[in-house]
């Protein structure tokens, strides 16, 4: 039996999938096997020796301490694209709310309460809110993943000419893009095209302030920003300036701030992107199929601090190694496992920057004591056998 602990409500379509006869599932086991998650904050957490894996219910997992996690043979998942199609639509509801000056137009309407002469002040004060329709009109995607893909298709069909940029493009998320978004290999090439610039990237050391003062100057003057990844890719400061000289007439942008509340041409939304019952189910449903699969078969998918592995079971009993990628581990694991007399029916390898995961089926005596000597390699992180 492994024992779950939850740290934020977790839909329970995705709590269904993990079978009852095997999973514990509970908001206060202190010694858990998993661990999953949404956006309660990890970084400081102390992890129990007996957690093997937390799984966070989302994409983003700047909540969670991936480089101690890796130390301590923890494997952290997340579900890429589960929520896609509920940002991608809020993207494209709000590119035309920032187009046709929705937010600001309400709010004025809202004043009219008790005008006696409601239908003249509309006429007489729509004018101020004046937008322009998106057809036509040029929209650069910046990342081309599950929802910057999206988000490129969506606007191809509104009528959109769509300038795609991403170095790092997946063979799946290619074959999902319309032909016709028109692909840039230099950031540089794309900015002075655009009338709308959306952003779609993860939040990592290489991506802050993607959108700086230098990118913005390369800009259309009055471009439109969109930011529905994370708040720390677009320069603060920079933005600020762009708004008061007019090189940005508006961003619209999940992720509200003190500086950013009240400005003119600024929409917040209180990070909505995800926050849909559809979405939610999503994500939980990929997140707890994920830590099953691990913790029943050692398999890993959309892990972000281990590569991908997965392999049908071959007979035997499975070992599971979590280990340093170093030279010569292969021999140094298979030694062990032809001193136990093992006969090895299938045997996988794969690392992912500076970690390794190997994972052999085997026959013969596969048992703790083979456990602790493979233990002892000094580049071994953790072994489990199942």
């Amino acid at each position: 039996m492994f024992t779950i602990k939850t740290l934020n409500a977790i839909s329970p379509v995705g709590l269904a999938k993990l079978n009852k006869n095997l999973f514990d599932v509970s908001v206060d086991t202190d010694a858990p096997d998993g661990i999953l998650v949404r956006s309660a904050d990890l970084l400081n957490t102390t992890f129990d020796d007996n957690l093997l894996a937390i799984a966070r219910a989302g994409a983003g997992v700047n909540n969670i301490p991936l480089d101690r996690c890796s130390e301590q043979g923890i494997v952290v998942f997340n579900t890429p694209g589960a929520n896609a199609n509920a940002v991608a639509e809020l993207v494209i509801g709000m590119l035309i709310a920032g187009s046709r000056n929705v937010a600001a137009a309400a709010q004025w309407t809202q004043g009219l309460a008790g005008d006696p002469a409601m239908a003249k002040s509309v006429e007489k004060g729509k004018k101020q809110f004046v937008g322009n329709e998106i057809k036509g009109k040029t929209l650069g995607v910046i990342g081309l993943g599950a929802i910057g893909s999206r988000v490129a298709n969506c606007a191809i069909e509104l009528g959109m000419e769509v300038y795609g940029y991403d170095p790092y493009i997946s063979i799946d998320a290619a074959w999902n893009l319309s032909s016709q978004v028109r692909h840039c290999v230099n950031l540089n090439d794309m900015l002075p095209l655009c009338d709308y610039i959306t952003i779609h990237v993860p939040y990592l050391p290489t991506t802050k302030d993607t959108i700086n003062a230098q990118t913005l100057a390369l800009c259309k003057d009055g471009v439109k920003l969109l930011n529905y990844a994370r708040g720390e890719l677009v320069n603060t400061d920079a933005l600020l300036e762009a708004l008061d000289t007019g090189k940005v007439s508006g961003y619209m942008t999940d992720f509200p701030t003190e500086a950013l509340l009240g400005r003119p041409g600024v929409i917040c939304t209180p990070h909505l992107g995800a926050s849909t019952p559809e979405a939610e189910d999503n994500c939980a449903v990929m997140a707890a199929q994920e830590l099953s699969d691990y913790l029943k078969n050692g398999n890993i998918t959309h892990s972000v601090n281990m590569p991908e592995v997965h392999q049908p079971r071959a007979g035997g009993k499975r070992i599971c190694i979590i280990h340093k990628n170093e030279p010569g581990m292969i021999s140094q694991i298979t030694a062990l496992t032809t001193e136990a007399g093992l006969n090895i029916e299938n045997m996988v390898n794969k690392s992912k920057k500076n970690m390794a995961y190997t994972m052999l089926d085997a026959t013969g005596a596969v048992n703790d004591a083979l456990a602790a000597k493979l233990s002892a390699i000094p580049a071994v992180v953790r072994v489990r056998i199942l």
